[in-house]
């Protein structure tokens, strides 16, 4: 397993890999398209002229008209909002950059009558077929539908945990020994917060972070699930967290490798400084804070950072112990 100073290097040196083009090209056909009638470009402008008679410098912005005069490609982040969280979807790796949700103890109290047993996963509409993470990619590919913003944070509302059951709220997971239990161990330990701490800010996502092989060299290698490969399955996830209470704030960021971990394993081993996932993911995080940012004291220097294992898993723990 990665030390923390391992996890900060290979974070800061994170890159995203690809499936192979022409592999995914042949399995992707596209469909006969009618013709489509070519618009003109619109005509060149002649620059204003400036001081003394003398030609002004074109405007970079002007001149981006003549250069993508049927529109700009993208990258396209496509922005989800929904009642307990926001999200941003990443439309090539069918995966979230990241899901951001705010917790307190009012949030976390249970409604009458929410159940998760009536939610269903389910494809986000919001998103253009094509770049949609399907039903059909996690059947049968070994991983769990991993939530970002996990069901057990918004028992206040069937409307709002139904929605934490969306695709776009969900990314490949290991399921005995990670999803199944230490993530859900880390998202324990983020509702545990609002009992110190009035407001818990928490955003959470994918990595895809590469790893040294026999030749010593880095590379980026990852899954990709679905039939045609559609869904990248990230190597690590990561947890950011701003805690506030009383105009006084603290952050800690984990980065939790997709493998299985034992509950043994004290939570400070995944502790990495808040720019080392800023690198690694390429976000910015509280850019509001301005300067005061960098120093905002250590979350763990507030409170005391560890898992915290649910009833469900105390009892399946003690289960696990007794002799067969």
């Amino acid at each position: 397993m990665a030390t923390p100073e391992r996890l900060t290097l290979l974070l800061g040196g994170a890159a995203l890999g690809a499936v192979s083009m022409a592999a995914y090209h042949k399995m992707n056909q596209p469909r006969p398209m009618a013709a489509a009638v070519r618009p003109s470009p619109p005509p060149p402008s002649m620059p204003a002229p400036g001081p003394q008679g003398k030609p002004a410098v074109a405007d970079p912005r002007e001149n981006a008209r003549h250069i993508l005069p049927f529109g700009f490609p993208g990258p396209v982040s496509d922005i989800v909002y929904r009642n307990a969280y926001v999200t941003s979807y990443n439309r090539r790796d069918r995966n979230p950059n990241w899901v951001a949700e705010h917790l307190t103890k009012d949030t976390l109290k249970r409604a009458d009558g929410v159940d998760r047993q009536n939610s269903k996963f389910k494809e986000d509409d919001q998103i253009p077929v094509q770049f949609r993470a399907r039903l059909s990619d996690y059947y049968q590919s070994g991983f769990d539908r991993g939530h970002m913003v996990p069901a057990a944070d918004v028992k206040n509302s069937q409307l709002s945990m139904d929605e934490t059951f969306y695709l776009t709220n969900i990314a490949p997971q290991v399921g005995e020994g990670f999803n199944r239990d230490y993530w859900a161990h880390v998202e324990n330990f983020c509702r545990s917060l609002t009992s110190k701490f009035d407001n818990v800010y928490v955003f959470s996502g994918p990595l895809y972070l590469p790893h040294q092989e026999a030749d010593g060299k880095f590379y980026v290698k990852y899954q990709v699930i679905g039939n045609p490969p559609n869904v990248a399955v990230p190597t690590h996830f990561y947890k950011v967290i701003m805690t506030e209470s009383k105009g006084k704030y603290s952050v800690g960021a984990f980065v939790l490798p997709n493998q299985r971990i034992a509950d043994s394993t004290p939570l400070e081993a995944f502790k990495v400084p808040l720019d080392a996932v800023e690198r690694g993911t390429g976000l910015t995080f509280f850019d509001r804070m301005g300067p005061s940012k960098a120093s905002v004291p250590d979350l763990c220097k507030q409170t005391k950072c560890e898992i915290v294992l649910s009833k469900f898993h105390k009892a399946k723990k003690d289960a696990a112990a007794l002799p067969s």
